[in-house]
C-alpha cells in the first residue's frame, strides 16, 4: 500500500492544489482591478460586490454562494499578496500532510466556519479574503503539532503574528479568522483522531458533522431575516445596493 502519513495519505510532494487555490485567486483579483479600473480601489467592481460576504444579501437575499466567492476576494495588492503568501508557505505542508482531497475538504470547511462565524457575530460589513480559510490551515497546524509533539515555536510566532495583524489593522474580520481557525482544529481533529479502522468512513463523516453543524447554524441565523430582493446600483461612481421585500411589487 505504501507509506501513508499520519492523515492516511499517501507520501508526495505535490503542491498542486496549493497552487490551483492561489492562482484562482489571483486572477479573480485581476478580473475586479480590470472592472474597477484600478489597482487599489478594486472594491468598486461589480463581481466584488456580487460575490463579496454580507449578511444581509447572504441571509435575506438568499444569495448563499457569497459564503464561499467571499474567500477568493481580495481589497488591493497588500491583502491579495500577504494571503497567497501564507497560503504558500502553511498550504504546502499541510497538502502533503492530508492529500488533495482532505486538504480541499479542511480548506473549504474551514472557509464555511469562517463565514458562519461572520454571519452569526459580525457587524454587516462586507468582508472578502482567503484568510479565514487560511486561519483553518494554522488551527490545523496547531492540532499537528499537539498530536505529534512538535516543537510549538515555529507555530506559535505564525499565531502571534497572524493575531497581531488580525487585531492592530482596522477592517479585518477578526470574527473570520476566529471561525477558521476553530472550524480548522475541528476538522484536524476528527481526520486525525479517526479509528483506524475504516479511517477514511470516519474522517468524511467527522468532517460532514461539522460541516452540517456549520450550515445549521447559518440556517438558524437567516430565519431572523425578512425576504429580501436586493440589487446593485451604481451611484456616483460606487456601488450600492438597494432591497425591497420580496413580497412587494
Amino acid at each position: 500500500m505504501g507509506s501513508r502519513t499520519i492523515a492516511g495519505a499517501r507520501l508526495s510532494n505535490s503542491y498542486t492544489v496549493t497552487a490551483t487555490l492561489i492562482a484562482v485567486n489571483v486572477v479573480i483579483f485581476l478580473i475586479t482591478v480590470i472592472q474597477a479600473k484600478s489597482l487599489f480601489d478594486n472594491n468598486l467592481a461589480l463581481l466584488q460586490v456580487r460575490l463579496y460576504l454580507q449578511p444581509v444579501l447572504t441571509l435575506g437575499a438568499g444569495e448563499w454562494w457569497r459564503v464561499f466567492t467571499s474567500g477568493f476576494l481580495h481589497y488591493g495588492p497588500i491583502h491579495i499578496a500577504a494571503n497567497a503568501f501564507s497560503l504558500w508557505m502553511i498550504g504546502r505542508a499541510l497538502e502533503q500532510v492530508f492529500g488533495k482531497i482532505r486538504y480541499l475538504a479542511l480548506y473549504f470547511v474551514s472557509m464555511l466556519g469562517a463565514s458562519t462565524a461572520v454571519l452569526l457575530f459580525g457587524d454587516g460589513t462586507p468582508t472578502v479574503g482567503a484568510s479565514g480559510a487560511i486561519f483553518g490551515l494554522l488551527g490545523s497546524y496547531a492540532v499537528i503539532t499537539l498530536k505529534l509533539r512538535l516543537n510549538p515555536t515555529a507555530l506559535l510566532i505564525n499565531l502571534v503574528i497572524n493575531a497581531y495583524i488580525t487585531f492592530s489593522i482596522p477592517g479585518i474580520s477578526i470574527w473570520a479568522h476566529v471561525g477558521g481557525l476553530v472550524t480548522g482544529a475541528l476538522v484536524t481533529a476528527a481526520m486525525l483522531y479517526a479509528p483506524a479502522r475504516n479511517l477514511v468512513r470516519w474522517q468524511a463523516i467527522g468532517t460532514a458533522v461539522v460541516a452540517i453543524a456549520l450550515v445549521g447554524l447559518i440556517g438558524w441565523r437567516a430565519t431572523e431575516f425578512p425576504s429580501l430582493d436586493c440589487s446593485p446600483q451604481l451611484v456616483q461612481g460606487d456601488y450600492k445596493y438597494f432591497c425591497k421585500s420580496s413580497g412587494s411589487s
